[in-house]
């Protein structure tokens, strides 16, 4: 089964550990957001910075919410600066059941860098 967006996901994935390798542990959230911003923009992605997704309940659309960072309109990045937690999974996948996105990651810029893939694809919402 090959995986949804592979070249795409591999240039984000590169972005997070360049950005993470550079900055290292310890600052805001933002200053992460910033960053790979600026990282994913070097390499040529286009990326939205709070960017505003619809959400949808059966097929009504019933309000937005800011994911922090929108690439090329396919996938979802939530960024933590603390290690991940099981909550912050279940918003990511609540974020792709509620969106017509379906690929989403969430990267932690904890003490250790860690990311996790999730996908809802678009046929099952």
């Amino acid at each position: 089964m090959e995986l949804l967006h592979k070249e795409l996901t591999e240039k984000v994935i590169g972005c997070f550990y360049e950005v993470y390798n550079t900055l290292g542990y310890g600052f805001l959230e933002s200053v992460y957001e910033k960053a790979f911003m600026h990282e994913l923009e070097l390499r040529g992605l286009e990326a939205i910075r709070q960017g505003r997704v619809d959400v949808f309940y059966k097929e009504q659309k019933v309000g937005d919410y800011l994911c922090d960072i929108l690439v090329e309109d396919k996938i979802l990045l939530e960024l933590k600066a603390t290690p991940l937690k099981v909550e912050h999974e279940y918003q990511l996948l609540n974020y792709l059941k509620a969106t017509d996105v379906e690929v989403g990651y969430l990267f932690s810029f904890g003490k250790e860098a860690k990311f996790k893939r999730r996908v809802f694809e678009n046929e099952f919402k």
